[in-house]
């Protein structure tokens, strides 16, 4: 890490704050793109569509900027042929602690929407991947009534042995609010009384009165998302020097 220089492109809270957090960690940073350039940082995720990187610049325009050896950090980006990139969703250890993040995220917008506490209500989590467990086991602890729907049924027989009531798609009536982390269409036709809220990457739940809610790390928690980003390129920094 030593002779490492890093150059940012993009511009959202949690990069800022990313790039705050690895300054105060003794990374060097240049203002502007130089052949000295070791590592290029962008947002994660880092593009708004396949060209033009989240808040700042174009993404070919950028790589041409810099040197072929630079080693890239981002999220969600397309193949890069001849560059070595570190794409950090599909870090293990980065998407736990974002799963975590976002699960705290939902919850807050569950609790600006919700007229009440959250403690007895009937709360329904769809899906039981790492954002669907961190999310059950918050609102558990808000004395939630929480009900898994897991696609697989070991699954959901896990989810019954760590002591959460378990349904099925058909049996989604009743429920105060209805949280999906499932990224296909899974409840086309939900019922309309529910509080209805949609983390995936894709449409999940059908209905015009769904909130679709994406990248909330960034959003709600932009502070510990970039506190996250940092304290992964570091980890993949010494990673390099082994």
């Amino acid at each position: 890490m030593d002779r490492c220089l890093f150059y940012t492109a993009g511009n959202t809270p949690s990069l800022r704050y990313c790039v705050h957090y690895l300054s105060e960690w003794g990374i060097p940073f240049s203002p502007i793109p130089t052949e000295s350039i070791t590592h290029l940082l962008l947002p994660v995720p880092s593009l708004d569509d396949d060209r033009h990187i989240k808040g700042d610049g174009l993404w070919p325009e950028v790589l041409g900027n810099l040197p072929k050896s630079i080693t890239v950090f981002g999220g969600k980006l397309p193949p890069v042929e001849g560059y070595t990139v570190h794409d950090l969703i599909e870090d293990t250890d980065f998407a736990a602690e974002n799963a975590y993040i976002t699960a705290h995220c939902a919850l807050r917008l569950v609790m600006e929407r919700l007229p009440a506490t959250l403690r007895g209500q009937k709360i329904l989590v769809i899906g039981w991947g790492r954002i669907g467990k961190c999310l059950a086991d918050l609102l558990r602890r808000m004395e939630a009534q929480v009900t898994v729907i897991a696609r697989r049924p070991s699954e959901q027989a896990l989810a019954l042995a760590l002591g959460y009531d378990t349904a099925s798609l058909d049996q989604t009536d009743g429920y105060r609010v209805i949280l999906n982390t499932v990224p296909a269409m899974v409840l086309p036709d939900p019922p309309g009384d529910a509080l209805k809220i949609d983390l995936a990457s894709c449409p999940g739940i059908g209905g015009a009165d769904v909130l679709w809610a994406r990248g909330l790390p960034g959003k709600f928690a932009p502070e510990s998302a970039g506190k996250l980003i940092a304290r992964t390129v570091m980890r993949l920094l010494k990673e390099e020097e082994k």
